[in-house]
């Protein structure tokens, strides 16, 4: 059995003869080679694993406990088309002006970089996420890589804004998460992040704490905890925001109703939305960490989410939760 890597700072690195040109004397082109690794590098990161149904990242496995397949993808927009009609058909709140480079940070399926970028043709926008599930028809000005947000982030230069949501059950170190959007943002440039509060409350009292509803939600909550992700981030990104430094914070709250039970338009309209996307993502968010954090089996899980699917429907009870928005903007001095 071989030991441990041992340093080799001190050893000089020896050169490949299969790299040099013909004369000796200088680098061959490495154009093949790389081509090959890069698809071989490509081909690695979509080799995605299957668990009861359901398609996960193959990149960081574990990483992150959602699936990734079309079904979720889909949900994912659905979920998007709902914040911008929840924030006033805005895609955005921080107060920005003449950004140049944005990160998008855990893009999903890319929907905010691509609109950002078409609404803003003068900046730069670079969207990460755990796979490649981005088009590849996208502005000339969006890009996308693979990458885990929670490890160490190494750009070139700092951006002018950076921006985050819907991250409920995918980061374990929310602190941490922030600090880095700290360090890379310019002085005077702005973070914005948005995200839920997964439990759901009824202002009328017709949400009953012993539903299947709230057992799913309890189990929930409590299975992530345990897995090291926070499922409920909105309610202390203000807080966090404020730790990191960041002045002129401001926080702001929307209620985002379940069900098309109430009686404004709009808000019918964001209820409808919501109702779709919970209805998707029952199994999404539970199969995995209900099985192996709560070592449940795949037909209980079902069974569960089949009675929590129908309670959903039932329009007597008018749940709602709530969508937090902070930005915040580091300061100049």
């Amino acid at each position: 059995m071989s030991g441990p890597p041992t340093s080799d700072a001190d050893s000089a690195i020896e050169i490949d003869p299969q790299v040099l040109d013909e004369d000796g004397s200088s680098f061959a082109d490495f154009t093949e080679e790389l081509d090959d690794f890069t698809t071989s590098i490509n081909s690695s990161i979509s080799r995605y694993p299957f668990e009861n149904g359901r398609r996960y990242h193959a990149f960081k496995p574990g990483a992150y406990p959602l699936p990734n397949d079309d079904v979720e993808l889909d949900r994912l927009n659905v979920v998007h088309h709902m914040i911008k009609k929840a924030l006033g058909d805005k895609l955005v709140l921080a107060p920005f002006e003449n950004v140049h480079r944005v990160l998008d940070v855990g893009t999903g399926t890319g929907i905010w970089a691509m609109e950002m970028g078409d609404a803003h043709p003068e900046a730069e926008f670079l969207g990460n996420d755990l796979s490649p599930v981005q088009p590849s028809w996208v502005p000339p000005n969006v890009h996308f890589e693979v990458d885990d947000i929670e490890s160490r982030w190494a750009f070139g230069a700092p951006f002018d804004f950076v921006f985050s949501r819907t991250l409920p059950c995918a980061v374990g170190d929310w602190p941490g998460l922030v600090s880095q959007a700290y360090r890379n943002v310019k002085p005077g440039g702005w973070v914005e992040f948005q995200d839920v509060d997964m439990v759901f409350y009824a202002e009328d009292g017709s949400y009953s704490p012993s539903s299947d509803t709230a057992l799913w939600v309890h189990l929930l909550v409590g299975a992530a905890r345990t897995a090291g992700k926070e499922p409920c981030p909105g309610p202390r990104l203000e807080q966090w925001v404020r730790d990191a430094g960041f002045a002129n914070v401001v926080h702001q709250k929307f209620k985002l109703p379940l069900g098309p039970w109430p009686r404004d338009a709009r808000q019918k309209e964001i209820g409808l939305f919501n109702l779709v996307q919970a209805i998707d993502s029952l199994e999404a968010f539970s199969m995995r960490l209900f099985t192996q954090v709560l070592h449940w089996s795949p037909e209980e899980v079902q069974v569960l989410c089949a009675k929590v699917r129908t309670e959903l429907k039932n329009k007597s009870s008018h749940r709602m939760w709530d969508y937090h928005v902070v930005y915040g903007q580091r300061p100049t001095a």
